[in-house]
């Protein structure tokens, strides 16, 4: 049986990932009435340089080399809240980083793999897993806000590579 591989290819246009995301962006944006601001808009794309999570204070230095100088903490933080306010941004709570969205639903719960060796995640949907969560939850009486499920270990391009 051949593994199905949602990691993508070294060789992919990540300019084409890149242009999704941020055209993406607009259109929720739009659609919610809400702005992009230039700052958001730069938070997006840093956070979409690769398929790895970023940290807060990755995208602040990386900021800083765009912009010539440092921006508060804080603004980097709000930009990333409204990211992930508008489904377009992920938090990875095990990494304490950000991962873009790929998922053009912007009400859904999240399930990634997380490969421990190259460091890319791959946001996948599952409505097995939502249901197994959503029956437990229910059987419990819990009540859930939001569901991430944040799965580690490697990936196949790297169990290919040993």
């Amino acid at each position: 049986m051949t593994a199905h591989n949602i990691f993508p290819s070294p060789e992919h246009n990540h300019k084409d990932c890149i242009n999704t995301a941020l055209k993406h962006a607009e259109e929720i944006c739009q659609s919610q009435g809400v702005r992009l601001t230039t700052q958001r808009r730069r938070v997006l794309e840093i956070v979409w340089k690769s398929h790895k999570p970023v940290g807060a204070y990755e995208v602040l230095d990386l900021l800083c080399e765009q912009n010539g100088k440092r921006p508060a903490p804080m603004t980097v933080y709000r930009a990333l809240d409204f990211l992930i306010e508008q489904g377009l941004v992920h938090r990875l709570a095990r990494l304490n980083a950000y991962i873009g969205s790929t998922s053009l639903n912007d009400d859904h719960n999240s399930y990634f793999f997380v490969c421990d060796d190259c460091g890319q995640a791959a946001e996948v949907a599952d409505d097995d897993v939502e249901k197994a969560i959503s029956e437990k939850a229910n059987r419990i009486g819990f009540i859930v806000n939001l569901n991430t499920v944040e799965v580690s270990g490697r990936c196949s391009q790297c169990q290919d590579r040993v």
